[in-house]
């Protein structure tokens, strides 16, 4: 057995649970070397990863039985638009009492758009080229402005884009978000496991570990302090959404006014799906009364194509990402009691050290999802939204789902606003921005708006 001073107990848990093996470089390694590696195991919990590896034999079912959850239409009646407009009084009043922050969970990298670096610094918007770092950050701000009040912004990123993504809004003064509202904090990392149960070797000194899934943000709310930023703040609301969707409302008082007269513990925004086969989970019901998210791959073909008498799809409510969370209940999901997110497995290719060199090696990485919230939540609603109005996620270059799919919707986002406030667009007009400072939705317009006849227009 090896030794180091101020880690014998570590060392002993390492041997014991068999994980000698992440030695095996030990006498090849510098002190300092050493000492990283020691602090890479502090704190893995080997009798949970244990029980994750169980996992990984058997499979990771969903309920066979559920039928489609209830949600809170888009009204189309008086009754409803009533509604709807009490929900609104509502949602503003909790706004305007400093109860509501802002969640960005955006710890991806921008690969897959041919982009080397955070996702979040990607230049999305149609005209004026803003990131997306940029346009939520404004979103944010003019929200503050709208209902008087600082909205905190906090942002989850990741070990691989944390000190780039720091760098970046400090170096732009946070878009004009005072830097005491903002609080940026890296998602934690999990262990993965080989074939055989055992920790894997990154390098000589380095155990490889994964991000521990979108569900993990709630856990690392907790873990960065951030859990007391909020308490500081005296907030109690926290409006969760993703990076990738440009056009997010990111404090929607119609959505919180809902949360809040259910007294939800969990609200989760929903789209009408575009087609059965759309790669988006759905929101459901199951027979204990819990709704949920099942994904469609865990979706019979029977079940994706299932349609009412009127020829709609049974399951039709999409889950776009974008939930309300009470405070509370983050509290209670990750303090360790009788309700917490469960892990999910995934079987990857790997890359890890063996024999001295590279090598690519089956394995399995461990993640949450935070749609899991919602079946645990005593309460939880479903609130339906237009997919034209905020669902536009950019995750490729070119295609479905795109920058170019993204940078269309936008624009023809705003042309709507401009149609519902009577303001003319010249037909030479081809792409047409309007900055969320100006404002958020069509009554923030002013009535003596002009728009300019040239072909790329940017209102500010």
């Amino acid at each position: 057995m090896i030794t180091y001073a101020g880690f014998d107990e570590l060392i002993a848990r390492v041997y014991a649970h068999r994980q000698d093996h992440v030695f095996e470089y030990w006498g090849e390694l510098i002190d300092a070397e050493r000492r990283e590696l020691l602090n890479d195991l502090t704190g893995i919990d080997f009798e949970g990863l244990q029980s994750l590896f169980a996992q990984t034999r058997r499979s990771d079912a969903v309920a066979g039985e559920f039928g489609p959850a209830p949600f809170i239409p888009i009204p189309k009646t008086d009754g409803e638009n009533a509604q709807r407009a009490q929900a609104r009084e509502a949602g503003i009043a909790h706004i305007r009492a400093r109860k509501v922050a802002a969640f960005l969970v955006a710890g991806g990298q921008g690969t897959r758009l041919g982009y080397d670096g955070p996702k979040g610094k990607f230049p999305v918007s149609p005209v004026a080229g803003k990131t997306l770092f940029q346009i939520h950050a404004e979103k944010v701000l003019a929200s503050s402005r709208a209902y008087g009040v600082d909205i905190p912004w906090l942002i989850m990123t990741s070990i691989a884009n944390h000190e780039e993504t720091e760098t970046f809004l400090e170096e732009h003064d946070y878009f004009g978000i005072r830097e005491t509202l903002v609080h940026v904090f890296p998602q934690n990392l999990i262990p993965s496991l080989d074939a055989n149960g055992s920790l894997i070797l990154e390098s000589k000194n380095r155990i490889f570990k994964n991000p521990d899934g979108h569900g993990g943000s709630l856990t690392a709310l907790k873990t960065s302090g951030a859990l007391d930023f909020l308490a500081e703040h005296g907030i109690d609301t926290l409006s969760y959404f993703q990076v990738d969707n440009p056009l997010v409302r990111v404090i929607d008082p119609d959505f919180i006014g809902y949360h809040e007269l259910n007294t939800a513990d969990v609200s989760s925004k929903a789209v009408t799906k575009a087609g059965p086969e759309e790669k988006v989970g759905v929101f459901v019901r199951f027979p204990n009364g819990a709704c949920g998210v099942v994904e469609y791959s865990d979706m019979t073909h029977e079940q994706q194509h299932l349609q009412d008498c009127t020829g709609a799809l049974v399951y039709s409510m999409g889950n776009i990402a974008i939930h309300l969370f009470s405070v509370e209940y983050i509290r209670r999901l990750t303090a360790g009691g009788a309700i917490e997110l469960p892990y999910h497995v995934a079987r990857k290719k790997i890359k890890s050290l063996r024999a001295g060199a590279p090598a690519e090696i089956d394995g399995f990485k461990f993640e949450k999802f935070v749609f899991d919230a919602i079946p645990l939540a005593e309460r939880s609603i479903v609130f339906e939204t237009g997919r034209a109005e905020e669902f536009a996620p950019v995750k490729n270059r070119t295609g479905v789902d795109s920058v170019d799919t993204a940078r269309e919707m936008m624009s023809a986002l705003f042309r709507s606003w401009l149609a519902a406030r009577g303001v003319p667009v010249p037909p030479g007009v081809r792409a047409i921005e309007i900055s969320p400072l100006l404002a958020l939705g069509p009554d923030d317009l002013p009535a003596d708006l002009t728009v300019p006849d040239r072909p790329d227009v940017y209102l500010s």
